[in-house]
């Protein structure tokens, strides 16, 4: 089978990197790139011929390949064109992107969604949304201390001591351990909140300090998302949250569920009573923010506040964010067509969580 990787128009990322090509070609895969695709990441089309991959245009890879795989789904011009039963491996957001997806839907291709890989322990060599959350946890706060004026470590000089900077997690899932963590490494001093009791263990194992409210919903079988919560816990939770936000330097909020709009844990009335200086780091921002005034894709002022939107911090480490996506997709490829053939088991989970057509 051709597997062909396509370039994508506004994502640095690219889906396959050259050290994966050699991987897919000894499990009997051949690649065909489009030419310049990995150059935004940092992998010049040499790279990729060094590896035993072909290089062409876009219009003779969209042609060739039995597979297609581009991080930023194709357009649907793009799709509408290709032949019957062509696989197209890409993040497409069919939670978000509905009409998109339904357009797709009446096309005679097979359309894998890899931000739909299930949270199971078999797909996890392949779960896209944890690599690229980890990374966004990571940049989240580098971001933020490059935007907070001031020191993130305590700092002591002969011209006095400067405390540490108050730090606070909203969402303690991949994005937000990962932030709790390299917060800790710059020196802050962190707290995190997260309705799931079970995270409780990891926040403080990371030394952070665990900000709970009592009487919070879970959902064993939610895929380590958090879940829709009463009427009677989002008013403790959103005074608990005002209390510890005006006293922080920075807030990271994370917190998702998925097909939903991003539940508000900071509202303008917190936004208006935090200190000038301090920064929101909205990841959320893409399915409508956590920050009640959360603008995707946008920094903006408010009051002296700097609320940070940017809904693919991923992408601002295209390198290494290529190397994980291209290892997730490649386990993924690799486990549903083994020694690069064969025909789809639709009744397989993975097959059947990800197929959206």
């Amino acid at each position: 089978m051709l597997i062909g990787v396509l370039a994508s128009p506004t994502d640095k990322r690219v889906g396959i990197i050259p050290e994966s090509v050699k991987k897919l070609s000894q499990q009997g895969f051949s690649v065909v790139v489009e030419s310049g695709a990995g150059e935004k990441a940092y992998f010049p089309n040499a790279f990729y011929e060094e590896m035993g991959a072909s290089l062409n245009s876009r219009e003779e890879v969209l042609k060739q390949s039995d597979i297609l795989v581009s991080v930023e789904a194709p357009e649907l011009t793009e799709l509408t064109a290709l032949g019957d039963k062509k696989i197209v491996v890409s993040l497409f957001n069919p939670l978000v992107e509905t009409e998109f997806v339904s357009q797709i839907q009446s096309l005679p291709i097979h359309a894998f969604s890899l931000d739909r890989i299930p949270r199971t322990t078999i797909a996890q060599s392949m779960d896209v949304l944890s690599s690229m959350a980890s990374l966004a946890g990571y940049k989240a706060v580098l971001v933020a201390a490059n935007h907070l004026p001031g020191y993130f470590p305590m700092l002591m000089t002969a011209a006095g001591t400067i405390p540490p900077a108050q730090v606070l997690i909203l969402g303690a899932g991949v994005a937000g351990l990962q932030a709790i963590a390299t917060a800790r490494r710059l020196g802050a001093r962190v707290s995190a909140f997260d309705v799931r009791s079970a995270v409780k263990e990891e926040v403080q194992s990371l030394g952070a300090k665990f900000i709970e409210v009592e009487g919070a919903q879970e959902d064993a079988d939610a895929g380590g998302y958090a879940v829709t919560q009463s009427e009677a816990y989002k008013k403790r939770q959103q005074a608990l949250i005002h209390d510890q936000a005006v006293k922080s330097d920075v807030v990271i909020t994370t917190a998702q569920i998925p097909g939903r709009t991003a539940p508000i844990l900071i509202f303008k009335d917190t936004v208006d009573s935090m200190k000038p200086g301090s920064v929101i780091v909205d990841l959320a921002a893409i399915s409508g923010g956590n920050c009640e005034l959360t603008q995707n894709d946008k920094i903006i002022q408010h009051k002296g506040v700097t609320l940070i939107g940017n809904s693919n911090l991923p992408g601002e480490m295209s390198n290494h964010a290529s190397k994980l996506f291209s290892n997730n997709c490649v386990n993924f490829l690799s486990y549903i067509f083994p020694e690069g053939k064969g025909e789809l088991d639709l009744e397989n989970e993975i097959v059947k969580g990800t197929l959206i057509s």
